[in-house]
């Protein structure tokens, strides 16, 4: 199971709410026969941010989504052209280890996004910390929390209600070193929105344009 997120940026004009959906009977297509078994699309001004899971091989989201340069600006840096450039996975509170264990087996949940920007200077260290609290707490959150990087921009991938059990694995750090005051300590790290709610100075709520999930009785069973 690949767990794939990537970051996008809106030409002028351009409405996500209206060329997503207009594609949905190709994309489940593509969806079904590449076995991506879910796929989310979030907003937040011009930047749009994708989440989605591969059954087995990872799969370029140009694959999958069609006509993106209608849309979306080209990225720099590719030998091809890119619409979407890939956000590294920085934490996550649980991985997947088989297509049976990562079902969702509670009933249907609503994915959640949010974004932030790190101090260039605090990359490192933010990393540094995650790091260690994925190995030292695993299954400490959201089952299907996640969280990209992409320069120093943050995407955090989550559902709702949140789904907390134990892992089947152990973390690959034997410490216990994460902070106990763990906002105070996060909280120097980042650059607050100067335009956000006052409940969102730091962890932006972006705005859901698309969600596909596998029918029940296809590849998620």
């Amino acid at each position: 199971m690949q767990r794939c997120l990537y970051r996008g940026e809106c030409r002028e004009g351009g409405v996500p709410e209206s060329f997503f959906p207009s594609r949905l009977p190709q994309l489940n297509e593509r969806m079904e026969l590449l076995d991506v078994t879910r796929l989310s699309i979030f907003k937040g001004g011009k930047e749009l941010f994708l989440y989605y899971e591969c059954g087995g091989e990872r799969h370029e989201p140009e694959k999958l989504l069609a006509d993106n340069g209608e849309l979306l600006q080209v990225w720099p840096g590719g030998e091809q052209p890119r619409w979407w450039v890939p956000m590294m996975d920085i934490f996550h509170y649980q991985q997947p280890v088989s297509r049976e264990y990562w079902k969702r087996s509670q009933g249907e949940r609503t994915p959640f996004g949010r974004v932030a920007v790190l101090k260039p200077e605090q990359v490192s260290s933010y990393v540094y910390y995650h790091y260690q609290y994925q190995e030292e707490r695993p299954g400490d959150g959201d089952k299907y929390g996640i969280i990209g990087l992409h320069e120093n921009l943050l995407f955090f991938y989550s559902e709702l209600p949140a789904t907390v059990e134990p892992v089947p694995y152990s973390g690959k750090l034997t410490t216990n070193l994460r902070p106990e005051h763990w906002g105070e300590v996060m909280e120097p790290h980042f650059i607050k929105w100067g335009d956000a709610q006052p409940d969102q100075e730091i962890w932006k709520k972006l705005t859901m344009v698309l969600n596909v999930a596998v029918p029940a009785g296809k590849k998620e069973e």
